[in-house]
């Protein structure tokens, strides 16, 4: 497993405007696919979207796709998540996750940022 650092959660107004970040201070960053996750109260932890060590990305395209954009920057170990035009029933707490090459599932977890969006 490998240490996931998230920052960037906030209250913001429907409509508005977040960056997630997600670091991690190891030397195996750039050979990870990388994942965004939320979870919402009283509800299940749900796949948001994923980018793989070279940048190819997926998204869970009923909710959030041409909203959020996922990406990276291995030099600065660094995952994002930019989210705009954000809608209440956005509000979650969201974790970023790492998969190791060959793994089948994510396998390391971040504490989670929440994110809170106002009607």
């Amino acid at each position: 497993q490998v240490q996931l650092l998230e920052s960037g959660g906030g209250l913001v107004r429907t409509g508005g405007s977040l960056t997630l970040s997600c670091t991690n201070p190891g030397p195996t960053f750039s050979t990870y696919t990388m994942a965004w996750f939320r979870q919402a109260p009283g509800k299940e932890r749900n796949f948001v979207a994923a980018v793989t060590w070279s940048g190819v990305s997926t998204y869970d395209a009923d909710s959030v796709k041409g909203r959020f954009t996922i990406s990276r920057d291995n030099a600065k170990k660094t995952l994002y998540l930019q989210m705009n035009n954000l809608k209440p029933e956005d509000t979650a707490v969201y974790y970023c996750a790492a998969q190791r090459p060959g793994a089948t599932s994510y396998e390391s977890w971040g504490q989670g940022t929440q994110v809170t969006v106002s009607s």
